[in-house]
Order: C-alpha cells, then structure tokens, then sequence
C-alpha cells in the first residue's frame, strides 16, 4: 500500500529496536502504519527459520536480495531470507523470526526532504512499550469516567470550542462596553 517506489536509505536493527529510512514524499498515514506492522508481527509468529548464506553479489540480487542505499559490497556477501523476504546483511540475527517478538512502530518522522524515519521496538521492550500505552489510556479513561474514549475526547473538544467562542464574544462585549 505504502508503495514500490519505497527505497531503504539506511536502518539499524539492534536486539530491541529497529530504525528504517526510507524514500517517501508524505507521512505514512496510522492506517498503514498498522498494516505494516500486521504485516511484520504475521511473519515473526510464523516462526519461519532464517537461513543466512555468502554468495557472491551478482548471485545474491539474481535470488532477489535488494543492494541498498548505494553501498559498495565485497564481492561475497551474506544473505539472509525469512520467510518470503531476502536481504543483504552485515549483522548477527536470529534462528527463527519468532525469537524477534512483538514489533510495534513507535513513530516516524521526517529526517531530510523526502526521506522518512520509521522506528519500531521489538521483544520485551515493544511489550513493555504496550503495556505502558495501555496503562495512560486506563488512566484517561477513568479520569473521563468512560471507555468511549475517542467520543469522549471529540465531546470535549466540542465543548472547548463552543466555551472559547463564548469567550470570544464576552470579550468583544466587554471591550465594547468600556469605550
């Protein structure tokens, strides 16, 4: 959905987050922030095995692994395929994809004129992140004495508004009054 023209310009893959750059002319939209993030957490549950090979360059991109961001390559290279994805990389991984945990994209920003940053937290760390999310919506929700949330919020905003337009006008009267 996102689309093809997506070019990775960077990333970091440590045992608890990730980082992604990325060519994109606009923020990704929530909604495709949660499909990607479907998408991601169906590949880790399948629990696929990752297979990790040296090849040469030239047999690595005709197995479809992507030479990214410009980098210059050795002439062997290491390729790593999960499931249905194969890439060139230079990192330690892991033995199946469940090991990596829940993923949950924490953000995304722009970090140069048409290059995006998405970030993400994985395992324990993504599950902790969660947990705490859930735990302010909780605290919220009984501040508001609701579980309606988002109606909750919308009627408060209303309010805010109608009360700020009032203000307005008693203002105007006021200043009115004193000439």
């Amino acid at each position: 959905k996102v689309g093809d023209q997506l070019v990775q310009k960077g990333s970091l893959v440590s045992g608890d987050k990730l980082r992604f750059d990325f060519t994109h002319n606009a923020p990704i939209t929530n909604e495709d922030i949660a499909d990607i993030e479907l998408f991601s957490n169906k590949v880790v549950l399948q629990n696929a095995k990752v297979t990790t090979r040296l090849m040469s360059i030239d047999d690595a991109k005709q197995q479809g692994a992507m030479a990214l961001f410009g980098e210059k390559y050795d002439d062997n290279v290491r390729v790593l395929q999960i499931a249905d994805s194969i890439e060139l990389c230079g990192g330690t991984h892991v033995v199946n994809s469940g090991d990596i945990g829940l993923i949950k994209i924490t953000g995304q920003e722009s970090i140069a004129a048409g290059i995006r940053r998405m970030e993400a937290l994985t395992g324990l760390e993504a599950v902790k992140y969660v947990s705490k999310q859930y735990s302010v919506l909780g605290d919220i929700s009984g501040l508001l004495k609701t579980t309606e949330l988002s109606s909750a919020v919308s009627g408060l905003l209303s309010d805010k508004k109608q009360l700020t337009k009032k203000l307005d006008q008693l203002n105007q009267k006021l200043e009115l009054s004193s000439l």
